[in-house]
């Protein structure tokens, strides 16, 4: 059964480390991990968590998007685990869109990422994949390859006028969805 893992929060140096690359994707030890940080996105409603946030300097992260009180408006989509990732090409296209971190609690930010990314990975059966990601997926993709690399959300930000509290997000997401109905 999966465990809970306590989420790393900003100020722990294992989120500012480089991860180093996983070796053995078959060891139990990395598919227990793996587990339990499946377990842990969704029990704290996130579309995604890294290694480094639950303390493991590891390159690999989660991406489990569905709907939630955290992202009313993300797509369903399957759970991939991907395993020492690589952005091999990026859209021209940049977009700024609002990001949270489960690692920075009651923030969240106006972030510029690449509309579209396309990625090599492992997943957990070690099967090599190349994947192409748009939209909310290449955003959830790139945040999480941030943190691999030792990069929070708020080191993107391009002013510290473009941080708000999540109180004040979700009253940004309400006045949206009322004035789409309207």
């Amino acid at each position: 059964m999966p465990n809970q893992r306590e989420i790393t929060e900003l100020g722990d140096p294992v989120l500012w480390q480089i991860a180093p690359r996983v070796k053995n994707i078959s060891d139990p030890e990395i598919q227990e991990l793996i587990d339990d940080m499946i377990h842990t996105a969704a029990e704290a409603s996130g579309v995604g968590i890294a290694a480094p946030q639950v303390s493991e300097s590891l390159r690999i992260f989660i991406i489990a998007g569905a709907p939630s009180s955290r992202y009313p408006d993300a797509p369903e989509t399957e759970i991939r685990v991907v395993i020492n990732p690589e952005i091999v090409s990026v859209s021209d296209e940049v977009e700024k869109g609002w990001e949270g971190c489960l690692s920075i609690p009651g923030i969240r930010a106006l972030v510029p990422r690449y509309k579209a990314v396309r990625a090599v990975y492992r997943d957990r059966d070690n099967n090599l994949v190349e994947e192409d990601f748009s939209d909310f997926g290449a955003r959830v993709f790139q945040h999480e390859y941030d943190h691999i690399n030792g990069v929070v959300f708020l080191d993107r930000v391009e002013s510290p006028r473009e941080i708000i509290t999540e109180k004040e997000y979700m009253k940004l997401v309400t006045q949206s969805d009322s004035e789409e109905q309207e």
